[in-house]
């Protein structure tokens, strides 16, 4: 496992992630259902109706009021939580040629994506992840047992990025009763990716999306640079000083639609930065998924 993913989630112990809003009735979890019982959480009282469970009425209440109540309550179920993951080649910038102290987009996707599944796991939520990468597609099934969070990370530890396989169909493939999270760096078939995602948003789905951004691509570094896509060869062109106040603006308006996309679907939107604290990024996610503003990670 990464020397990198023991001291966050030591950080992340004790950080819970509630649902945003009641999810479909299933088995017994840490999240408001919308099915509503006589166990779980209190919430009310009601009068008793025939055909009410009799170990449902409160005894005390009747003895004082002569009158027969039943105690209502939320019940709690599971919410299953599926990661997509996005191992594009995109997602290897920057390359780090010997220098360690430069963290890629992909490692950074990679430690938020085991941030989250441990945060979820500790809720006993089922946690699944789907994550694209040089030779195809993993797919690690939705697990609640001891050790999947061990077992995510060292899959994804073993994962060589640099693929072109399309997010969109992927995120066809999972359940609209899931809490789905997308970590990307919205490039590729992002479009397509935001289209899939309204499908399962308009089906109940909660919607999370955690865009990865290098901190080399904010600021174009001074001089004459050679710009090659990585995954359509053959597409390079030459940056001149001149074009680094256009670059700025352009990938300004670009993180901004993107933001605007997911929310418009009625996802959640979190920029998380490659130079900031694997820990403090999961966090900001929890917390914008939870509608929490005053929490971003490109805060300094």
């Amino acid at each position: 496992m990464s020397a990198m993913y023991g001291p966050m989630l030591d950080q992340l112990r004790g950080v819970r992630w509630p649902a945003r809003r009641a999810v479909s009735a299933g088995p017994a979890g840490a999240h408001r259902s919308i099915q509503r019982g006589t166990s779980g959480e209190f919430t009310e009282y009601r009068l008793y109706r025939q055909g009410d469970d009799p170990r449902a009425l409160d005894w005390r209440l009747l003895a004082r009021s002569d009158r027969a109540f039943v105690r209502l309550s939320d019940d709690r179920a599971l919410l299953t939580t599926w990661v997509l993951l996005d191992g594009s080649a995109s997602m290897q910038f920057p390359a780090v040629s010997g220098d360690r102290a430069r963290v890629t987009k992909w490692e950074m996707a990679r430690a938020v994506a085991v941030g989250l599944a441990a945060v979820a796991h500790a809720s006993s939520d089922p946690v699944g992840v789907l994550a694209t990468y040089r030779d195809g597609l993993l797919r690690i099934p939705s697990r609640t047992r001891r050790g999947t969070v061990g077992e995510i990370a060292r899959a994804l530890d073993a994962l060589e990025g640099g693929g072109v396989l399309p997010l969109a169909p992927s995120l066809a493939s999972l359940p609209q009763t899931a809490r789905i999270v997308v970590i990307t760096d919205c490039l590729g078939d992002h479009d397509a990716l935001v289209r899939q995602a309204s499908v399962l948003g308009a089906g109940g789905a909660p919607l999370t999306c955690v865009h990865i951004v290098a901190q080399e691509e904010l600021v174009l570094p001074a001089g004459v640079h050679l710009a090659r896509d990585p995954e359509h060869a053959g597409m390079e062109f030459i940056l001149h000083e001149s074009a680094r106040d256009r670059y700025a603006g352009a990938f300004t308006a670009f993180r901004e639609r993107v933001a605007h996309q997911w929310r418009a679907i009625g996802g959640t939107y979190t920029e998380v930065h490659t130079d900031v604290a694997p820990s403090r990024a999961v966090r900001a996610v929890i917390a914008g998924a939870l509608g929490d503003a005053t929490s971003s990670p490109r805060d300094r």
